[in-house]
């Protein structure tokens, strides 16, 4: 039976922050006013998804567990373009594309090939499954996105030497498009190899902490481990690829007016 905290409880872990915020202080950091109100967007948001899924989890119906999901889509999706720098109304669809790729196609291979809960669209699996897999993707796409167009921004006479060379731009963007794809899964890999000696991962903690036994919850992080791994380069480089299109003008030069 998990141990329960109480509102009292809660609230001093917000206590903690008083470190951090003093290090920042201390230092200088113009961080303070975002962790803030950072954490407390994060409370706010936790208890009202909390809310919402109480209410999923009962009603277990297939339509709204797929509304939640695609509701989770296109806010991740408004996240990555905002923090990679990229216009919105340029590159949403073509993003939002490669993030539900990715999240579906990975997700339906663990939940309806490995798992196989029944019914397949029951709440308690789909929903933390994908948010758990789309929440890494939405981290995986900004790193991809931003180091991908930086890259191409930063060595524009290079890059532009490439296409006068003779290059096709799918042969220009390759050193560009490898250096994006290792920077976004490099921790990734690091992670992986020491997990379970490092660090005890959170899908097999929590469930140990719900009462579950070790071996069933090292089962299931092996597996939402490699499906967070597999979506990641998926969605990077899908999102990549679909963006080239809008990127680039007709000369195979990078469009100025894409980044916000």
């Amino acid at each position: 039976m998990i141990v329960d905290m109480d509102a009292a409880s809660t609230i001093s872990m917000f206590a903690l922050l008083l470190i951090p915020i003093g290090i920042f202080i201390w230092l200088n950091l113009c961080l303070i006013r975002e962790t803030i109100i950072s954490a407390l967007r994060m409370g706010i948001q936790l208890f009202l998804v909390g809310f919402y899924l109480k209410y999923i989890f009962q009603l277990n119906n297939g339509f709204i567990n797929l509304a939640w999901v695609l509701l989770m889509m296109v806010a991740a999706n408004m996240s990555v373009l905002g923090k990679s720098g990229l216009k919105r109304k340029i590159f949403f669809w073509r993003t939002l594309t490669g993030i539900a790729a990715s999240t579906f196609i990975v997700s339906g291979w663990f939940i309806l090939v490995a798992i196989r809960p029944d019914p397949f669209y029951d709440a308690r699996y789909m929903v933390p499954i994908i948010g758990m897999i789309l929440g890494n993707c939405q981290r995986s796409n900004v790193m991809s996105l931003e180091r991908f167009y930086s890259g191409i921004r930063k060595n524009e006479q290079e890059f532009m030497t490439y296409l006068m060379l003779g290059a096709t731009l799918s042969e220009a963007i390759r050193p560009y498009l490898r250096t994006a794809l290792k920077a976004t899964v490099n921790p990734s890999i690091a992670t992986m190899a020491t997990m379970g000696i490092v660090s005890l991962p959170g899908m097999m903690t929590g469930q140990i902490l719900g009462g579950a036994m070790p071996m069933p919850a090292i089962k299931y992080q092996i597996g939402i481990m490699i499906c967070i791994f597999t979506a990641m380069v998926i969605a990077a480089l899908i999102n990549i690829l679909l963006s080239l299109p809008a990127a680039f003008d007709d000369h195979q030069r990078l469009k100025p007016d894409i980044f916000q």
